[in-house]
């Protein structure tokens, strides 16, 4: 679990996933006089072993190489577009194909037995292994409903993945001070323009 996903509260079994979404930040505004700039925590297969290894999600003698960030990085972008459909519209077929064909290179196996009782286990001990344990948080959380409440941020130049925490689950921004107020004071404008 990382500062963020403790910061803004994700429940532990959506961080891995929560974490992995936001390592890549395509936020572009300016906010109190100073610009954003955008980020790829993940630009090498360092930089993956580096950010697995963080969250216990690298086994020993793992090796990540291009060839694996380039798998992580094609399940990275499958989840964001997943994401950023609101809860319902996920369970098109347009809007799943891809992510499974991306989810196919992280095979898991039914695991029974310990606390939990059963759980999904990445079904090799590759450096893919860690990202099949962000999979199955993927997998887990649509089983139980707490995925509907993985949103992604509506606000055009934030598209940050957020943990929706209001009770009717209908958040719409991260951050209703920053991207709702942006979001209602360019509505307002455009309304103003329109209108006049």
């Amino acid at each position: 679990m990382s500062k963020q996903s403790r910061k803004f509260k994700v429940p532990d079994a959506l961080a891995n996933l929560y974490d992995f979404a936001n390592t890549l930040d395509v936020r572009h505004f300016t906010h109190h006089g100073v610009p954003h700039q955008q980020d790829d925590e993940l630009k090498t297969a360092q930089d993956l072993a580096a950010w697995m290894a963080e969250r216990g999600l690298l086994r020993a003698g793992a090796k990540v190489t291009p060839a694996t960030l380039e798998t992580a990085l094609r399940l990275r972008a499958a989840v964001r577009a997943y994401l950023q459909h609101d809860p319902a519209g996920r369970r098109q077929g347009s809007v799943t194909r891809t992510l499974n064909e991306r989810l196919a290179a992280f095979p898991l196996l039914a695991e029974f037995g310990g606390e939990a009782g059963a759980r999904l286990q990445p079904a090799h001990a590759d450096a893919l292994a860690g990202l099949s344990a962000v999979v199955a948080e993927l997998y887990d959380g649509a089983r139980d409903g707490s995925l509907d409440r993985l949103k992604m941020c509506a606000a055009e130049e934030c598209r940050r993945v957020f943990f929706d925490r209001s009770k009717p689950a209908t958040r719409r921004w991260c951050m209703s001070t920053l991207c709702g107020n942006r979001s209602k004071a360019r509505a307002y404008r455009e309304r103003q323009r329109a209108g006049g």
